[in-house]
């Protein structure tokens, strides 16, 4: 392709260099022999600047595609890590509500145990309650039963056998 671009170019530039409008007796405008001169011009740029535009433009062109791709890649990370964060939110409702029934659970497990200590201890209290006023009941019974003992053994002018005070103190104690 170059080498044929390369042959026109050549045959070209000596006809458009040597066109002479005097030789035919009219008066021309040389509108034509610039047009050539140009498109010769453009051709001579364009073959010596073709390679280094093209890859200039082909570097260009991979520079903004690997640019693109670099944002599109950030772009995937970054749904990447919003899905993850996502499902890490999930996994933390569900292992929050998880604890929320496990304390409720436990809460209700040490509220029933509170319970039954409370009332093992109430009624532990009152057996003690009732052990102790037994004792003191018994207490008192002695006291009085000695009290009377005392009095009736004191006193000179009864005359009890031990008969008679058994039954008294039997009497007093029922």
């Amino acid at each position: 392709m170059k080498r044929l671009f390369t042959i026109t170019l050549l045959v070209i530039t000596p006809l458009a260099l040597f066109a002479n409008s005097a030789a035919h007796g009219e008066v021309e405008t040389d509108i034509l022999q610039r047009t050539v001169n140009f498109l010769i011009f453009a051709a001579i740029v364009y073959y010596l600047l073709a390679d280094k535009l093209k890859a200039f433009f082909s570097d260009r062109t991979q520079s903004i595609q690997s640019e693109l791709d670099k944002v599109q890649d950030m772009l995937k990370a970054s749904e990447n890590k919003i899905n993850d964060a996502k499902a890490e939110l999930e996994n933390a409702k569900k292992v929050a509500q998880e604890l929320v029934v496990s304390a409720n659970a436990d809460i209700e497990s040490i509220k029933t145990k509170i319970e039954a200590s409370v009332e093992q201890e109430i009624a532990n209290l009152s057996k003690s309650f009732d052990e102790k006023t037994e004792l003191e009941r018994r207490k008192v019974k002695k006291e009085v039963v000695q009290t009377i003992l005392d009095q009736l053994m004191s006193d000179k002018n009864i005359a009890l056998s031990n008969e008679d005070l058994a039954k008294v103190v039997l009497k007093k104690v029922a």
